[in-house]
């Protein structure tokens, strides 16, 4: 049964979501993070993805305190993204209640660092942000392209043990447009002990009923549930 990951997108403390990461397409959900993880939570969810929007942008984590608060309320077990750049970063991150964190820019500009993490911590605790556009890997909050492909991006860190990834295509992500199924397929197809976490582009229930068709292991909903397309009682049967 394919595992149901709420986003949570923090920008200035709040949570919103964007639409195809751009920061000028943005909209406010609620003013208090926390809430929305305790309705998470009451709706019998056992993850939640956390991305510091601002701290993404910035280059270094923000919204640390926002996190505490969740994972402090919660018994939630959040990954966290967004602007993890050092060591002291990622210690803020695991200091805050994250039970991982998300490597996405740094995975492309400091490959070093994130394999002595991944030693240092394992493959359970550090996830691949492989987040793309047209097939090429976006760093820097989505705002910069770069020439990397993202099959070859996975390969690279498949083969020194990453276990886990979120694989987010931009022109699909805040769109509700549906997801990019011919690019799970092929990730699916090339690892086949990878657990792809499937994000961007989810509609309605209907889309997490044909991602776990396919087998995909996880999806991270995060509009779909915001704008009332998806709710407790629709995704019950994925919690059985």
């Amino acid at each position: 049964m394919i595992e149901i990951i709420p986003a949570i997108d923090i920008i200035e403390g709040k949570c919103v979501r964007l639409e195809k990461g751009d920061y000028t397409r943005k909209k406010v959900y609620s003013s208090d993070p926390v809430e929305v993880a305790r309705m998470f939570e009451s709706w019998g969810l056992k993850r939640l993805h956390v991305v510091d929007l601002d701290g993404a942008k910035a280059s270094h984590i923000i919204n640390h305190k926002v996190l505490k608060k969740i994972t402090s309320a919660t018994s939630l077990v959040v990954d966290f993204g967004g602007g993890i750049k050092t060591d002291n970063d990622l210690r803020i991150a695991f200091e805050n209640g994250a039970s991982m964190v998300t490597c996405g820019s740094i995975a492309v500009k400091s490959r070093e660092l994130v394999l002595e993490w991944l030693e240092l911590y394992g493959g359970d605790k550090i996830l691949l942000g492989s987040d793309h556009r047209n097939g090429r890997i976006a760093v820097s909050g989505w705002m910069e392209n770069s020439d990397i492909e993202l099959i070859g991006f996975i390969k690279d860190y498949h083969s020194v043990g990453i276990t886990k990834i979120i694989c987010t295509d931009i022109e699909k992500d805040g769109m509700l447009s549906g997801p990019s199924y011919d690019i799970y397929k092929h990730i699916l197809s090339t690892f086949n002990d990878l657990y792809l976490i499937a994000s961007g582009g989810v509609s309605s229930v209907s889309d997490i009923h044909e991602l776990d068709k396919m087998n995909v292991p996880a999806v991270i909903v995060g509009k779909a549930i915001y704008e009332g397309n998806i709710n407790a009682s629709n995704i019950k049967p994925f919690l059985l």
